[in-house]
């Protein structure tokens, strides 16, 4: 959503000819068209206001205003729609109004409503507009007969005028507006995130863990049954309980390690990144510029740098050890047998965590290819983060990831 009242090149009018141009005939329907449209939007904003006002002070007047203030965002719609088809103006449309479930209740929906500073500006706009409405009809259609030769500069100052009201009085408030909607949809985006994980953890636990535990009960019972009559049948049973045993061992730590590794806790992401390379089918490298809690590197990967300063904080540590796992598995599954090694590079910049994950396979990766890359987008844009993917075909694959840096405590 961009709130800035630049005006930008897309947007600027051609200019001004004085042979009417389409653009021309354009703006003169516009400003034709102001005074029907200025006389009923007065007339609304004077009696929604005027009733609102004098009923106010009993039980009715304060929810008729939100009401009418509701109907003016409305009205703000129609002239955004008809600046935007006779002026080329491209102004964004505001934020909507949470309804009463969403905004805790009915009188906090009530009191978000009548200090809608959109909704009032709509009001304004429909106030001042009526006298301005008046002169650009009455020039705009006298002007067809008689200043016909000057009437495409008048026309362009005037819908000039018409073009700045609209961006200065219905556009979005300002960049907090923005910014609301930005964490309204990154917050759906974490409760989805947050959702699936939990899924997946059940689902885990249910097929993997739970099932060979269930199993190992059964057994264990069963040789406790033949103990006395058969205690060479119970002994087998129980040497494969143990196998069970040290397999469901192996799932559970598996799980934990998906769900958040220890040596992420315990060592930074230096250790953790090392041991997920080690699990890579290609050979990966890879250079962390952060500090480390414990030397020493994991095997089956080439560690290099690292400087003293603050780990991140546990969230984006985390995030960040996810999206690399993440590309490292499409690089197994994806980079192709002719890929013959990998890079991984964290460091930080400024305020920004910096992430990129670049191989030699055969690229072609996008965010729509079914490769993982748009959830790890939106996992990202859910911290303010940003995912941007470079993937010739037959090159290579290079994704930078960036996340905000927060301090620990």
């Amino acid at each position: 959503m961009t709130l800035s009242h630049a005006v930008p090149d897309n947007d600027r009018p051609p200019p001004v000819r004085a042979v009417f141009s389409a653009v021309t005939w354009k703006e003169i329907a516009y400003l034709v068209s102001n005074l029907p449209l200025a006389i009923v939007g007065f007339v609304y904003a004077v009696v929604m206001v005027s009733t609102a006002g004098g009923l106010s002070v009993t039980a009715v007047g304060i929810p008729l205003l939100a009401c009418g203030l509701y109907l003016s965002r409305q009205l703000g719609r129609l002239d955004r729609a008809r600046a935007r088809g006779l002026l080329g103006v491209r102004v964004d449309e505001p934020t909507p109004i949470p309804g009463p479930k969403r905004s805790g209740g009915f009188f906090p929906w009530l009191w978000t409503s009548i200090k809608d500073p959109v909704g009032w500006r709509t009001v304004l706009y429909q106030l001042i507009r009526l006298p301005w409405g008046v002169l650009t009809f009455t020039v705009a259609l006298t002007g067809l007969f008689v200043l016909w030769p000057v009437l495409p500069y008048l026309v362009r100052l005037m819908a000039n005028v018409d073009r700045a009201m609209v961006r200065g009085l219905l556009s979005p408030s300002d960049d907090l507006e923005r910014r609301i909607a930005e964490l309204e949809s990154d917050r759906g985006v974490v409760v989805d995130t947050a959702a699936a994980d939990l899924r997946r953890i059940e689902r885990d636990l249910h097929d993997g863990a739970q099932a060979r535990l269930v199993a190992l009960a059964m057994g264990l019972g069963l040789a406790k049954e033949k103990l006395l009559e058969d205690p060479e049948g119970a002994a087998a049973m129980v040497d494969e309980a143990h196998g069970e045993v040290k397999l469901a061992l192996q799932e559970l730590r598996d799980l934990a390690r998906g769900i958040h590794p220890a040596v992420l806790t315990d060592r930074g992401l230096d250790a953790a990144l090392s041991s997920v390379a080690a699990r890579c089918v290609v050979p990966v490298k890879v250079a962390v510029d952060l500090p480390a809690d414990l030397p020493g590197d994991l095997p089956g990967a080439t560690r290099s740098g690292a400087r003293s300063g603050a780990r991140p904080a546990e969230a984006i540590e985390g995030i960040a050890y996810f999206v690399v796992s993440e590309l490292l598995q499409n690089v197994s599954k994806h980079a192709g047998p002719g890929a013959r090694g990998a890079t991984v590079e964290v460091w930080r910049a400024g305020a920004r965590l910096m992430i990129r994950v670049s191989d030699d396979g055969r690229g072609g990766a996008s965010p729509s290819g079914g490769s993982g890359l748009a959830g790890l987008a939106e996992r990202l844009g859910a911290v303010d983060g940003v995912l941007v993917v470079d993937s010739p075909a037959g090159v290579g694959t290079v994704v930078t990831a960036e996340l905000p840096w927060r301090d620990r405590g």
